[in-house]
């Protein structure tokens, strides 16, 4: 059952993020990169019986517009968006799930502001300077922006599913990413290939900092994502934290596309 939601914007340096409230109770806040506030609605009413539910567009995606859109967007950039959402609500420290690039800004938020998070749920983050590869994946990645830009947008498509290691059937594929996006899906996609992901892969967490840190952290893995890109990259900095990672129903988009089964796991994460 969809639940009463308040949506609203703030504005910060370079950007006016649009955001969502719902329900009441300690301080849960879902985010993403590139995926909106949508993407995380149906995990968000269900955990607004007991819980005040945060979700944003991240800066330059859908409904949070940007000053300069042709200026990047990077984890620390985003970092700075939540910390200002969360002091703006004034119901913190927080819960935060970060899932993807929401990932990436979640750690940049835990090494700037971890007074803010009191418990870090790092789930699935494309930390591609982690991996032994990485040198390889930074050219695949360049390779593959390139292509977008020149207006080949299925191509870049399957250089990106190619890169995450992440199979689709062709026919899938197809009714997915083979006509061209438009109106605002299609500003998102481009600004999500031309201004986001670089940073977000090529960003390195501060393990030190993230050590020192009084939030609690926890890797999240899909189960059904073994051997993708992001379940190496999230088992590598599970390794560097000196932690075990922790396996969350579904696969990269488990909070999406199983959000009834994932809602229970996080419950769990979260009464521990």
């Amino acid at each position: 059952m969809t639940t009463l939601t308040t949506a609203t914007s703030l504005d910060v340096p370079g950007a006016r993020l649009h955001h969502e409230l719902r329900g009441t109770g300690p301080l849960v806040v879902l985010v993403g990169a590139p995926m909106d506030a949508s993407s995380f609605a149906p995990l968000a009413d269900l955990l607004a019986p007991d819980h005040t539910v945060l979700t944003t567009d991240p800066r330059g995606i859908n409904r949070s517009t940007v000053d300069h859109p042709e200026r990047d967007s990077t984890p620390v950039d985003r970092a700075d968006d939540l910390a200002a959402l969360i002091r703006h609500v004034d119901a913190g420290p927080a819960t935060v799930l970060g899932s993807s690039g929401g990932a990436v800004s979640l750690l940049a938020l835990v090494e700037r502001a971890p007074e803010l998070v009191r418990t870090a749920i790092v789930h699935e983050p494309p930390l591609d300077e982690l991996l032994p590869d990485h040198v390889d994946l930074a050219e695949r990645t360049e390779q593959m922006i390139a292509t977008y830009l020149t207006g080949d947008t299925r191509t870049a498509w399957r250089q990106f599913m190619a890169i995450g290691s992440i199979a689709m059937p062709d026919e899938v594929f197809e009714m997915v990413f083979g006509t061209p996006r438009e109106g605002q899906a299609a500003a998102d996609e481009h600004f999500q290939f031309a201004h986001m992901i670089r940073h977000t892969v090529r960003f390195r967490p501060d393990v030190d900092a993230l050590r020192a840190a009084p939030t609690r952290l926890v890797v999240g893995i899909g189960e059904e994502s073994a051997g993708q890109l992001c379940d190496r990259a999230s088992r590598a900095l599970a390794d560097l934290l000196g932690i075990e990672p922790t396996l969350f129903p579904g696969d990269h988009i488990g909070f999406a596309e199983r959000p009834e089964a994932f809602a229970v796991r996080l419950r769990e994460i979260i009464g521990a």
